[in-house]
């Protein structure tokens, strides 16, 4: 008989983890709170960055398989989903030196360049130092990735349904509950790739399991779609994906790409507010907006910064920004993804996928830590 597993969560790596493990033969079924696409998470809106840059080898390893996925999807679905668009990194010359030596590790193409031969080759853009440039980047049609995974993961055998919203995971012997607000599902193991509401959801299992997950703060981050000046058209030669590492002015970090008919999107990483995820009233913050179009004026003269289309997403980061990857007893957690997890989908699914049905483990840094006996 098939194992039974209840993935939780229809995002990204929920729908990436129920595509992998109904491939695998498993019998799945998809719960998600909200309707099918919805913009309530982190996996709403149509592009994301595509990128190899990391200077920490396993990131880079996990990105290869990712984008190995990608194109198995996409000759699967028969959709374009990745845009090779190129990306760059420019800024903190220590933090470029890493990236370059991870992408040496592991055998991908790179370029240097100058900024003023950067700023020549793409002039929507001004660049602080050294410019890293790697063609094996570029960006994800993200609404079209997600469609995409969740048709597989049905074509596969999943079966998907939207809105039930689980409220609890609790061991039932040989196999494990789901309570939602619609009932109890029964199955032999439990993912849970919830996002952000993936702390609040696991706590009672973890305590009972004498586990402590990492902190993991919810933030609502604000980007912005900025327009494209006329003289400046939107091709894709004209537009890589990029990431500021900056070195001055106590700036955070800053990425943008091209969201084609919506402008380039630019935004700060990770600088948000502590939110609940149920209660945030996503309105646009005035003055982050005013800080972000600042930034926009200097370093991207490509777009009009005077007119901005402010966008509120949810992030759910641990303090190192790592990952969350682990299993405590028949349940697999996924949570930590926000601000780059989704280039990761189809891979993160397959580790978790393995993780479920095998016990193989993830890398160490994406484990839990099992709390000390009380004193």
């Amino acid at each position: 008989m098939a194992t039974s597993v209840i993935v939780i969560g229809a995002g990204v790596v929920g729908a990436a983890t129920a595509w992998s493990l109904a491939r695998k033969g498993a019998s799945v079924l998809l719960l998600e709170a909200f309707e099918r696409g919805h913009d309530r998470g982190s996996s709403h809106g149509a592009t994301r960055i595509f990128r190899h840059g990391y200077a920490e080898q396993d990131y880079v390893e996990l990105s290869v398989r990712a984008l190995t996925e990608w194109k198995q999807l996409e000759r699967i679905s028969g959709r374009t989903l990745l845009d090779a668009t190129g990306a760059v990194d420019h800024g903190d010359p220590v933090v470029l030196k890493a990236i370059a030596e991870a992408q040496d590790a592991a055998g991908l193409p790179y370029e240097w360049l100058t900024g003023a031969e950067a700023e020549t080759r793409w002039p929507g853009l001004r660049f602080e130092g050294h410019v890293l440039f790697s063609p094996g980047g570029g960006r994800l049609r993200a609404a079209d990735a997600l469609d995409a995974l969740l048709d597989a993961a049905e074509g596969a055998g999943a079966e998907l349904r939207f809105g039930v919203r689980a409220t609890g995971v609790e061991d039932s012997g040989d196999s494990v509950t789901v309570g939602t607000d619609g009932g109890t599902h029964t199955a032999d193991l439990v993912v849970v790739a919830a996002g952000s509401w993936t702390p609040s959801l696991l706590r009672p299992w973890l305590s009972a399991h004498n586990v402590e997950l990492p902190e993991v703060r919810v933030t609502e981050e604000q980007p912005a779609h900025f327009p494209v000046l006329p003289g400046l058209a939107d091709a894709e030669t004209a537009w890589p994906s990029f990431v500021h590492h900056p070195t001055r002015n106590a700036v955070a970090s800053a990425y943008g790409l091209l969201t084609p008919g919506e402008g380039v999107k630019v935004g700060f990483h990770g600088v948000g507010p502590e939110v609940d995820p149920d209660g945030r009233d996503r309105r646009i913050d005035p003055d982050r907006l005013e800080q972000l179009k600042q930034y926009v004026a200097e370093w991207v003269p490509g777009v009009d910064a005077t007119h901005p289309e402010g966008i509120s997403c949810l992030y759910d980061s641990t303090e190192q920004e790592d990952f969350v990857l682990d299993r405590v007893g028949k349940v697999v957690i996924a949570t930590g993804f926000s601000g780059h997890g989704f280039k990761f989908g189809p891979a993160l699914g397959d580790v978790l996928a393995r993780l479920a049905l095998h016990g193989e483990p993830a890398a160490p840094r994406f484990r839990v830590a099992v709390a000390p006996p009380d004193a």
